[in-house]
């Protein structure tokens, strides 16, 4: 089936694998996380568990991929500059 849920990323830290579902949501891919509730009670449990599961569609892996890898080389890091939205000068 090209829609069961496949893993594409573990990781130790619950808000890297939150803002990698950000950045896999905003190109249009379904993402779900797992385990990440269970880490942020408890982060001594994140070995025991494995991480943080980001999985993904079988059928927009690839494209997951490519995203996931862009991230890891800082393709879609922010300049320290950059305009993000603070409040509006008045």
């Amino acid at each position: 089936m090209h829609n069961d849920y496949v893993l594409i990323a573990r990781l130790m830290i619950p808000t890297d694998a939150h803002v990698i579902r950000g950045c896999l949501a905003a190109a249009g891919i379904d993402v779900i996380l797992t385990d990440d509730q269970h880490m942020q009670a408890n982060l001594l449990l994140a070995p025991a568990i494995g991480g943080a599961r980001v999985m993904v569609r079988e059928k927009d892996l690839p494209r997951a991929n490519e995203i996931l890898a862009a991230f890891e080389r800082g393709d879609l890091a922010l300049a320290d500059d950059a305009d993000v939205g603070g409040p509006a000068a008045e």
